[in-house]
């Protein structure tokens, strides 16, 4: 159990049946009245966020939420397989589950897969990948001001913008959390 008091950013529990994940919290003792805890939590299995003050002595339940490294494997129609690296067993992912950032995963890349009580909610691609650029536009130097981008196709099908000094058949580094260019591999 964890009371309201307690709550720190990226504290997981149960209130009515919903998994919340605090964002934010604040203890606020008004001069009048008894103190609160106001906090921003997250829904961690639908992604809402939801605004709550709290009595700071309300006890609840820790949810646990298990992060498994597991590496996946192909897609089939609407699932994702991944490999679970300690027993060898496939795991199909429905595609509702594994996210926007997951147009950067190339097959045997290892992801953190979330489950909470044995059902998958989400799956977290590397933070960075090495990707190359399969399709862009040549870049012509000298007719730009500053930090002109191109858009340009990545090996794995996503798109994301360059600096125009990047050809195809370069490899380059993306954050998977934003989709922006980083830097060249």
């Amino acid at each position: 159990m964890i009371s309201a008091g307690d709550f720190r950013n990226g504290v997981t529990f149960e209130e009515d049946g919903n998994v919340l994940q605090v964002v934010e919290f604040q203890h606020v003792k008004p001069g009048k009245g008894a103190a609160f805890v106001r906090t921003k939590t997250k829904n961690v299995i639908t992604g809402a966020v939801i605004e709550k003050s709290y009595n700071p002595t309300a006890k609840f339940p820790t949810a646990y939420i298990e992060r498994k490294d597991m590496e996946y494997s192909y897609s089939d129609g609407g699932l994702y397989y991944f490999m679970d690296q300690e027993t060898y067993d496939m795991v199909p992912i429905n595609a509702s589950e594994v996210g926007d950032n997951f147009k950067f995963v190339k097959e045997n890349m290892v992801c953190k897969i979330l489950s909470y009580k044995g059902n998958v909610f989400g799956v977290e691609p590397p933070t960075f990948v090495e990707l190359e650029v399969t399709q862009t536009d040549p870049g012509f130097a000298g007719n730009t001001a500053t930090n002109a981008t191109k858009p340009a196709t990545v090996e794995t099908g996503a798109e994301i913008r360059v600096p125009l000094f990047i050809n195809e058949g370069d490899k380059v580094r993306i954050d998977t959390r934003t989709g922006e260019y980083m830097e060249r591999a």
